[in-house]
């Protein structure tokens, strides 16, 4: 899963107790497991969230150019279907970079509603935006977007348009996704839309380049993990004995991001002992890849219709208009 990285959104936050919580339980679930994973919400500690930043400048790492130059050629096209006095919805809206593209359209948004797990992307976020569109409401809401959490009452009131950028719907699996955009298309109501930005299946180099960048910058990135585990949760994890590794599974279409213990050794976190042998896997994160018929196959699952989507250049990236089957029928 890829919940903040490709949707170039991450959290410079501590984590309050409960959610300390949480990463403690999540790493001794995690660890002790036949396959080794994390979840990849937990990469985003102020070093991460950095480190990310710096992959968005890798030469290799195409998703987020290609998203916004797509975005910035079709956002008039997309902002024109908006309902009258929509208020627009984002999921993980981090520092709502691009947003500005919708809001800078004719469409006339007056009211918007961030949704992000960080207090501070949130509060920086709003104040940009507060500044650069005097006429704009925005109300932000401190939440994780994949648990239930509740719409401010002025959005309640109004039709609702979800953006959801930045590929971060491959970060899920296909259930996973399916969960979230029923979930989505619940909150929004009957009639909403929701944009939503999806990679596209590619050629192997370019994919696996991406992902495994020649400065080693990915590598840090993935690596960080264990050092905010050890930081958080007296760990004992040395990142020198972890490989990065980045490869393509053709079965599920997605890339996946390991870390491979270099030795047998035992490592404690979170009051536990691991034990990882020579050339075992931690897995941290999937990048799911779409066809735009794999995409829509998807959406339909949901009660989603794709309406419309656009393609941009190579290396593809797709946005994809869904309106709810009520609507569409």
């Amino acid at each position: 899963m890829r919940l903040a990285r490709d949707a170039g959104h991450g959290t410079s936050d501590p984590l309050p107790p409960a959610r300390d919580a949480s990463f403690a339980r999540d790493v001794r679930i995690g660890l002790s497991g036949h396959a080794k994973s994390m979840s990849p919400k937990y990469f985003y500690d102020a070093a991460g969230s950095a480190l990310f930043e710096a992959i968005c400048r890798t030469p290799e790492y195409y998703p987020t150019r290609a998203e916004s130059a797509l975005l910035a050629r079709v956002a008039e096209d997309i902002a024109a279907a908006f309902p009258p006095g929509a208020a627009l919805i984002e999921f993980g809206s981090g520092a709502s970079e691009k947003t500005n593209l919708l809001l800078g359209t004719r469409a006339g948004i007056d009211l918007y509603v961030p949704i992000d797990i960080s207090r501070d992307a949130l509060a920086q976020a709003s104040a940009r935006l507060a500044a650069r569109y005097p006429a704009l409401t925005v109300l932000p809401v401190e939440a994780d977007f994949t648990q239930a959490f509740v719409l401010p009452d002025s959005a309640q009131q109004r039709p609702k348009v979800g953006f959801f950028p930045g590929s971060t719907i491959g970060n899920f699996t296909h259930d996973e996704a399916v969960g979230f955009l029923r979930n989505a298309r619940e909150m929004l109501g009957a009639g909403a839309r929701m944009i939503v930005g999806a990679d596209m299946v590619k050629d192997l180099p370019t994919l696996l380049r991406a992902y495994d960048d020649a400065e080693g910058v990915t590598a840090r990135f993935n690596k960080n993990l264990l050092v905010r585990i050890n930081r958080e949760l007296d760990g004992s994890f040395d990142p020198e004995s972890f490989d990065h590794l980045a490869i393509w599974n053709d079965v599920h279409d997605r890339i996946e991001m390991h870390l491979v213990s270099r030795v047998d050794q035992i490592v404690h976190a979170a009051g536990h002992a691991f034990m990882f042998r020579r050339g075992e896997r931690l897995h941290t994160e999937n990048s799911h890849k779409f066809t735009p018929e794999a995409f829509a196959t998807l959406a339909a699952r949901a009660g989603w219709t794709v309406a419309r989507h656009w393609i941009g250049d190579a290396p593809a990236f797709g946005i994809f208009e869904l309106v709810d089957d009520e609507r569409a029928g």
